[in-house]
């Protein structure tokens, strides 16, 4: 049953064919939209009191990332200037699957108290607390119609 849906979901990707196999991926790479692999993989937990985002930006200094918080959105922007050591002294480069270049993320979450926002950046996973905001109960005020 699990290998009928993988095949299933393999058929809606037109980089791979039955004959040729991952030759089509491989052979357009770069023309083809951004994969999975290249997205900021995020695990966002909420409990009463805040939010919880976790990204994984490994290989990232903590510099190259933006973050900010704005009309109930939490944006996320990494950049990676590119790698000095792709080639050897004679331009030679066997294979490259390390990405350079820069990705962003966007998610909407409410009623969170700006002010108080905390990020932290450890072993390649930036962790971002966003605590909500306490509801205030207060007394209706009275209106008299006159």
């Amino acid at each position: 049953m699990i290998v009928m849906a993988n095949e299933l979901m393999r058929r809606n990707d037109w980089l791979d064919d039955p004959f040729f196999g991952d030759f089509g991926r491989r052979f357009f790479a770069d023309f083809a939209p951004a994969q999975a692999s290249q997205v900021l993989k995020t695990d966002i937990k909420e409990t009463d009191k805040s939010y919880i985002a976790k990204v994984d930006v490994p290989g990232i200094e903590k510099q190259d990332i933006q973050l900010n918080y704005q009309d109930n959105v939490l944006n996320i922007g990494v950049k990676k200037a590119g790698f000095d050591d792709h080639e050897d002294k004679d331009g030679n480069l066997l294979m490259s699957e390390r990405h350079y270049g820069s990705m962003s993320r966007s998610y909407r979450l409410p009623n969170v108290d700006e002010a108080n926002i905390k990020a932290s950046y450890d072993k390649g996973v930036l962790t971002i607390t966003l605590p909500k905001l306490t509801e205030v109960t207060q007394d209706p005020h009275h209106i008299e119609i006159n």
